[in-house]
């Protein structure tokens, strides 16, 4: 039987308890961490394609950034009015490889542009925002790709491709 006095001041044995509970408490979640964290992917299935968020709101109109996805560079260009204008005004016809600048981005985001940053002809990176068109410019044969990435001069017999992406929100992509 407890005595008032007893009641009101805890005992050794009350401390005891929750210092026991405690070091019980952190020693389980210090046990299970490993096996929580090892259901995570690790590096390399990361890099291997998992899909990427980008987040682009820092991204100023005019302005292109690049990341990567799969271990390639992947550029996304924030058009601006004047080059979406100039890419839509071209004739497809008369493009070595004829595609469309609205197949090329996503319908209601004519703004952004996402290719793969690598030059269809051998493999180099191209430059973005360089050679005649306002586009990229490969220094190693001389491609010249538009604002849209089209092939519009040089060797490449191809436009820069398109990797597969998604508006997550209208300042977020999900690359893959």
């Amino acid at each position: 039987m407890t005595t008032a006095s007893s009641a009101d001041h805890p005992t050794r044995r009350d401390f005891l308890f929750v210092a026991t509970g405690a070091a019980a408490a952190v020693g389980g979640a210090a046990a299970l961490w490993p096996f929580i964290s090892q259901m995570n992917p690790d590096a390399s299935t990361i890099a291997a394609g998992a899909p990427i968020e980008v987040d682009l709101s820092p991204i100023a109109e005019g302005q292109d950034i690049k990341v990567f996805w799969r271990g390639k560079p992947i550029y996304i260009s924030h058009r601006t009015k004047k080059q979406i204008d100039e890419a839509r005004a071209v004739n497809v016809a008369s493009l070595p490889d004829p595609q469309s600048d609205e197949a090329r981005v996503k319908s209601g985001h004519e703004q952004w542009l996402v290719v793969i940053g690598i030059c269809t002809h051998l493999g180099c990176i191209p430059i973005a925002h360089e050679g005649n068109y306002d586009g990229f410019f490969c220094p190693c044969h001389g491609s010249q790709y538009d604002s849209s990435g089209r092939i519009r001069q040089g060797p490449a017999p191809a436009n820069l491709p398109v990797p597969p992406y998604q508006f997550v929100s209208d300042t977020k992509i999900q690359i893959g």
